[in-house]
């Protein structure tokens, strides 16, 4: 079956794609609900006043804000109404599913199967509304604070504020259940590329332009090119790589025949944790330069400022931290989605086996083995994708224009949804092919 994939595969061309209709349909609807998105992150949030908020924005792009920014493509910039973008919904399902591990009701819910996961699912747009609301309110008394900013403080605006950033979360979380079930690749992960990418054009002007007015040669700049390039190929070796291991299945007998023993793979991600650590150690090392931006560095002690231009980007301490951050997430995330205990207990229960190991606890313990060894090699990369963009931007002052996250991000997202096109084109070939045999067949009975 997986030779007869493949070779389908190697013989999809153009004039498959333009028969696929019900493939084209669902490109068109996962263009347009991008466009609305996009539309979206240019729509103001009223009660604004455009250049005082601009200047203090100036002043806090390179916290937590600026990463907040990246994600919601752009809108955090111009305080739109999409300004707290997908965000609170990724961080209630990554709450989520840390508390399936620990909590025994999600833990027994996340095993009764499709029932289970809509109750969770209903538990996440829950926790999105909660975490909306509360960083809603956050932006609305910290836009007050701000001198200038808003033209009329008070309760309205704070509730109009609220309402308005909430259900913009709301609104996004939607339109990306909407493209995973009617258009192509997943939706809330195509909501955050589309943001990333948006930034692209007039970054990569703004470096042309240090080229051509002499602050940047024309040797850097084709030496960071070709290194992004490498970057990439590497990402998308590593995020393909797996490590399968042989599942045996024993011989079984149905009536008076015998049927041999299948074998199949449990394939293990080399990077298991996706980018889920880069985002986290990004997040929590951007905090406190946030935090003396909000405080302002007359009212901080000595030392506190120490520490945070040791922490600011570029800085030795930083890259270190950040690296450290990442192998110490990278861990614990896989850990958390991944129980070797349940899957040795799901191959024991439909009678699977690794050939040489026994089963039951023993499978378990070579399981999580084989993922300790694979996991430090992924853990490795991620910190060799994320601190190579600072180390090339403490370096030659070369702007970046995707630092190691949201290229990560890029790539992931493009394999994803080209391998759900290839899908598709596939299962059209496949619907071909049977249609073919069945007309055959008909002709051959008369």
């Amino acid at each position: 079956m997986a030779s007869a994939a493949e070779q389908l595969a190697s013989n999809l061309n153009f004039s498959t794609f333009a028969k696929a209709e019900d493939l084209k349909k669902r490109l068109w609807f996962t263009l347009a609900a991008l466009l609305v998105y996009r539309l979206g992150t240019h729509i103001p949030l009223p009660g604004l006043n455009p250049e005082a908020y601009a200047q203090a924005f100036r002043g806090q792009a390179g916290g937590i804000l600026g990463l907040f920014n990246m994600f919601a493509g752009g809108a955090v910039e111009r305080m739109a109404i999409f300004a707290l973008g997908i965000m609170p919904y990724i961080s209630a399902s990554i709450i989520v599913q840390l508390m399936t591990s620990v909590v025994p009701t999600l833990e027994a819910l996340k095993k009764e199967g499709e029932q289970g996961r809509k109750v969770i699912n209903q538990y996440t747009r829950y926790g999105t509304v909660l975490l909306g609301t509360l960083q809603a309110y956050g932006i609305a008394v910290g836009l007050e604070s701000g001198q200038g900013i808003v033209a009329d403080p008070g309760w309205f605006f704070r509730i109009s504020t609220v309402v308005t950033l909430l259900g913009g979360t709301m609104f996004l979380m939607w339109l990306g259940e909407q493209i995973t079930a009617r258009g192509i690749g997943n939706g809330i992960s195509l909501i955050i590329f589309a943001g990333i990418v948006a930034a692209l054009p007039t970054a990569l002007a703004g470096t042309l332009e240090l080229g051509r007015t002499g602050a940047l040669s024309t040797a850097l700049i084709l030496t960071v090119i070709v290194v992004a390039i490498a970057v990439i190929m590497l990402i998308v070796f590593v995020e393909r790589a797996q490590r399968r291991l042989l599942i045996q299945y024993p011989k079984r007998q149905v009536g008076n025949r015998m049927f041999q023993g299948d074998t199949s793979h449990l394939p293990l991600k080399l990077n298991t944790s996706g980018v889920i650590p880069a985002i986290f150690a990004s997040s929590l090392l951007l905090l406190p330069a946030t935090a003396a931006g909000f405080a302002g560095n007359s009212e901080m002690p000595g030392w506190a400022t120490t520490i945070i231009s040791a922490l600011g980007h570029g800085q030795p301490a930083f890259m270190v931290l950040y690296g450290l951050l990442i192998a110490f997430f990278a861990f614990f995330y896989t850990a958390i989605v991944f129980n070797p205990k349940d899957t040795a207990d799901n191959l024991k229960k439909h009678g699977g086996f690794i050939p040489g190991i026994r089963p039951g606890e023993r499978t378990a313990e070579y399981i999580d083995y084989v993922l300790t060894r694979i996991t430090v090699v992924g853990a490795a990369y991620l910190v060799f994708v994320c601190v190579l963009p600072e180390l090339l931007i403490a370096r030659t002052g070369v702007p970046l224009a995707l630092g190691g996250t949201s290229l990560l991000i890029v790539v992931s997202v493009t394999l994803d949804t080209v391998a759900q096109i290839q899908g598709h084109l596939i299962a059209q070939q496949y619907e071909g092919l049977i249609k073919k045999s069945k007309l055959r067949g008909g002709k051959r009975g008369r």
